[in-house]
């Protein structure tokens, strides 16, 4: 699937506040703002380097086991607050137990 076909896969928007934490830094570096079964998109308030891999945790039901992502990072442009910016993520490493998560998450949408 290239990266045209990811991005028409189906997206589900994310209600609330869902804080995404990169593992390597060990720190919160946004909130989920949609997700489909191949990537995200993140609202970012930490700087992130385009074209960089960023491993990823979030956790999508409360309480729930927290889901890891290995993502690329393929676009970010400015967000209208100062200090974010709106950033579109590939999911390049994911089980199988919690890519059906997310499917699941996903096609659950009403």
């Amino acid at each position: 699937m290239n990266n045209e076909d990811a991005r028409r896969g189906r997206r589900r928007q994310v209600p609330g506040s869902v804080p995404v934490e990169d593992v390597m830094a060990g720190a919160v570096v946004g909130h989920l703002g949609n997700l489909s079964e191949g990537g995200l998109l993140l609202l970012a308030a930490a700087p992130l380097r385009e074209d960089a891999l960023y491993q990823l945790r979030f956790v999508l039901d409360d309480p729930g086991d927290p889901i890891d992502v290995g993502v690329h990072l393929l676009w970010s442009a400015p967000a209208n607050t100062p200090g974010q910016a709106w950033c579109g993520f590939r999911f390049l490493a994911i089980s199988e137990v919690h890519r059906a998560r997310v499917r699941a998450w996903v096609e659950a949408e009403a």
